[in-house]
């Protein structure tokens, strides 16, 4: 007789084929029969319990994103289900493999309006590209291996929603996974050296050419920045490639439009080339559309091209390979002035930031808590990164190198991602720093999973910017122009409500205190614990590059004077100036 085994241990048996190491969520009772199979297999697969369901498909996004590999997450029927949207989605935008796993009421009591039976696919629709009911207990494991391979070929979500009482149905004890076949096709499109000669006969005819690089460029670090320098062309970088070319390459014009630089939306704003390589780039209806300019692209999914901006030019292949051929089949340009002036904006823009996070004096602000992040910061780190103005300030203060990582809910920006995207990072990369870094509106949407943290003897470094407002949302209304309303927020002493929850808590209100604060965290971590620092910072705009006013050319002496003084601005010259210094044409 046949060996038998229970339909959910089988199921959770195809996860551990996958190499699938942890699955985040919350019990339910529409989900006990997979609870007792991660009962049973707990030694093999670590539930992680998190306090809210959008918590745990958060972490699983995070944990996709971070690795490459498929998060899972799951939920109960009907209010845990709908609680898994919120992290759902942030994988769907940011193109990440996750699998939910959603609970139902047993099969006996589906269509008879039971007690949180709802009709889960509905829910899931718009979401998921596989989207699938169990309607036997020997499908189980056969439905969740194949939506795995689906969420992997796709880079999308797949959801699977089981009857509780199919799980605990024994069936035969057989491989029901697929896992040793890849999930994706390894085939790449071969570039041709005519496709790379083209683009380079198209950068040299352009008087002011800009790479812009994404993700896809990740692996190819020295390589983008050789190629940079012999064809004499500053890079420009998308949000999620932040690290991957160093900040310290004085090529790196950093990030354009509004959590970016100086140097990098100036040089969008006169470019006549763009050359895309493996960038997504989310804000092009606007920072594409200022004028004309022809645009290449470089990108391996072939769904992609086009998509921003008119194609005058595409490769279709890996931007890696694109760029080790460009290597290959370039010769060193001649010194630019063009690209010496970009160099010499871009260390103005620099010199500013450095000033600011350099102040000694109260009152405390963002930059002086980024400065003390940098100065204890490994050079392996991961940084999660929450939505609202420290997208913009960790773009800007942070100063990341290729085997740093950041991580952050990018398209869909939903807040509360950094205490998740901090426990997916400790789960997966045990020795590596992990920080949390999170306004106070953000923080407050999950600070309930710092108990996650403390459960799971997880040493993150939770620093909490609170300035008792909607930073990020007030700058927008300050520039419709409107009336400041519905951006205050009441404020709480974190540091007390961490150490409630069992994390050491440090408030900080002084920048005196700052420096020692952050060396009692450090001890924290050191000691295999979690901690939390309450920055009482204002609530300063950071300079809005979006609507910079540096140029009297543009506007007038004493609109540039007004803002200048207003963001303590006055060493910033505009780009005009290194032109004109550099005798750019």
């Amino acid at each position: 007789m046949a060996k038998m085994i229970e339909a959910s241990v089988a199921m959770l048996k195809v996860l551990e084929a996958w190499d699938i190491k942890q699955i985040y969520g919350y019990a339910g009772g529409s989900f006990n029969s997979t609870m007792h199979a991660l009962d049973v297999e707990k030694n093999r697969l670590q539930y992680v319990q998190v306090r809210h369901e959008q918590v745990g498909a958060l972490a699983a996004a995070a944990d996709a994103k971070l690795t490459g590999k498929i998060g899972v997450a799951f939920g109960s029927a009907g209010p845990g289900a709908v609680n898994l949207l919120n992290g759902l989605y942030d994988a769907k935008e940011d193109h990440v493999p996750v699998l939910a796993l959603v609970g139902q009421v047993a099969h006996t009591n589906m269509n008879y309006d039971y007690f949180q039976e709802f009709a889960e696919e509905p829910i899931f629709s718009d979401v998921a590209v596989f989207n699938r009911t169990v309607m036997t207990p020997e499908s189980l494991p056969y439905v969740v291996d194949k939506a795995i391979r689906t969420a992997y070929r796709e880079n999308g979500v797949a959801v699977v929603t089981i009857p509780n009482d199919f799980g605990y149905v024994e069936i035969p004890d057989e491989n029901y996974d697929s896992a040793s076949v890849p999930a994706k096709l390894r085939g790449v499109p071969e570039i041709e050296d005519d496709q790379v000669k083209t683009v380079l006969d198209m950068i040299k005819a352009a008087k002011y050419p800009v790479f812009h690089v994404g993700q896809g460029t990740r692996g190819a670090t020295e390589d983008m920045m050789a190629l940079a320098e012999r064809l004499q062309v500053p890079i420009i970088i998308t949000g999620l490639a932040k690290g991957v070319i160093p900040d310290s390459f004085d090529g790196n014009m950093g990030s354009a439009y509004r959590a970016a630089s100086k140097a990098a939306d100036e040089l969008m704003g006169i470019t006549d080339l763009v050359v895309s390589v493996g960038a997504d780039y989310s804000f092009a209806q606007i920072m594409y559309t200022t004028h004309d300019f022809k645009y290449v692209q470089i990108e391996l999914d072939p769904g992609k091209f086009g998509r921003h901006h008119h194609l005058d030019f595409g490769v279709n292949g890996d931007a890696k390979v694109f760029i080790k051929r460009a290597l290959a089949l370039s010769e060193q340009a001649a010194p630019s002035p063009y690209y010496q002036a970009a160099k010499a904006d871009m260390a103005d823009w620099k010199q500013y930031l450095k000033k600011l996070s350099e102040r000694t004096t109260d009152p405390l602000e963002y930059e002086q808590v980024y400065q003390e992040i940098n100065r204890v910061a490994e050079d392996d780190a991961v940084f999660s990164m929450d939505v609202g103005d420290n997208t913009i300030n960790s773009f800007r203060f942070l100063k990341m190198n290729p085997k740093q990582k950041l991580l952050t809910s990018a398209l869909f920006a939903t807040m509360g991602a950094g205490v998740p995207g901090a426990i997916a990072a400790k789960m997966s990369y045990p020795d590596r720093q992990a920080f949390n870094i999170a306004g106070d509106g953000a923080f407050s949407m999950v600070m309930q999973d710092l108990l996650t943290e403390v459960k799971y003897h997880l040493p993150i470094f939770n620093i909490v910017t609170s300035n008792q407002t909607l930073n990020f949302i007030k700058s927008e209304q300050e520039d419709v122009p409107q009336p400041y309303y519905g951006i205050d927020l009441l404020d709480a002493d974190f540091a007390k409500i961490a150490e409630g929850m069992g994390v050491k808590g440090i408030r900080v209100d002084h920048f005196a205190q700052l420096h020692d604060a952050f060396e009692t965290a450090m001890a924290e971590l050191k000691a295999g614990r979690p901690v939390l620092i309450d920055a009482k910072i204002t609530d300063k705009r950071g300079l809005p590059v979006e609507i910079l006013d540096v140029d009297p050319a543009k506007t007038s002496d004493a609109s540039v004077s007004a803002f200048k003084e207003k963001y303590d601005a006055n060493e910033l010259k505009p780009l005009s100036s290194y032109f004109k210094e550099f005798k750019v044409q």
